[in-house]
């Protein structure tokens, strides 16, 4: 009997331990999608959003997730398989964190059609899963934690570096890319504005960068610090380029920009390209 109380109990610290992880992902959910889930052009989104581009949006999340799990997901993992669970738990939490409040807020009503329900909610449950997995960084008390999670993102290489940059354009720019402004500021812009802001954008990426690289030297991780012309090149220049990739994708996914001619297409990839740069560069800082 003492041997079996004994085996019961780490059984138990694991299930609780479990349970109060996934509360911490639906805290995180709701945290980093409430701004969305209060804005007009995501609901509408859901009627009008073309399907087979938000399947596929859905679908190529979900590496993101997983990647993001293993550097800083809402649990600790050990292996791949764990970071797929995870990611698959996570989008769960989103998908049910925003059905419940997409429903207290009178957005999904009895009544409506179930293309435009899912539709709804389904765009929303992917900035939830993105939350969930951002809960570890802000609502855990846990300093081994939050140790395990930075030394990953230490000692990431450099392809895992640009793939944190690519987690943080889609999450930052996801909040912004659905509404009217991006387009309207576009249109406003001349030629010289938008390379203005291209340049004050890369310019703004590459502080970000450099106070990551300077915060990692004085960690003591040289292999990190590199010179200004190679780490501009080799982490800004391609850190921006895949910004601008990312904010056309889902500027397209959106439909936002489907009757523009190219030009225009170009500034507001390029707007919309500020935000998601701000995401980008500053996602090892909010790690």
């Amino acid at each position: 009997m003492p041997s079996e109380s004994k085996k019961d109990k780490p059984e138990r610290s694991d299930t609780r331990r479990f349970f109060v992880d996934l509360a911490r992902a639906f805290g995180g959910a709701i945290l980093f999608s409430f701004p969305m889930l209060m804005t007009m052009e995501l609901w509408f989104l859901g009627f009008y959003m073309n399907g087979l581009r938000l399947t596929i949006f859905t679908l190529l999340t979900i590496p993101l997730l997983i990647g993001l799990s293993y550097f800083d997901g809402f649990e600790a993992t050990s292996s791949v398989w764990d970071d797929t669970i995870d990611t698959f738990v996570a989008y769960a939490v989103g998908f049910i964190s925003a059905t419940a409040m997409l429903f207290l807020f009178g957005v999904i009503e009895f009544g409506m059609s179930t293309d435009e329900i899912i539709g709804k909610i389904s765009v929303q449950a992917i900035v939830g899963g993105f939350g969930a997995m951002f809960a570890r960084s802000l609502l855990t008390g846990d300093q081994k934690e939050e140790e395990e999670s930075e030394k990953r993102q230490r000692d990431a290489s450099y392809f895992g570096e640009l793939f944190l940059m690519a987690v943080g354009a889609v999450f930052l720019s996801m909040s912004v890319a659905p509404t009217e402004e991006m387009t309207l500021i576009s249109y406003k812009m001349t030629d010289w504005h938008t390379l203005a802001l291209a340049v004050a954008t890369i310019l703004m990426m590459h502080a970000f960068v450099y106070s990551v690289e300077y915060r990692d030297f004085e960690q003591e991780l040289p292999h990190h610090h590199t010179s200004f012309v190679d780490s501009f090149l080799r982490f800004t220049v391609v850190g921006y380029a895949i910004v601008l990739l990312i904010s056309f994708y889902i500027l397209w996914t959106f439909g936002s920009i489907d009757e523009m001619a190219f030009a225009e297409k170009l500034k507001a990839t390029i707007v919309l390209g500020f935000p998601a740069a701000i995401g980008a560069s500053a996602s090892r800082l909010i790690l």
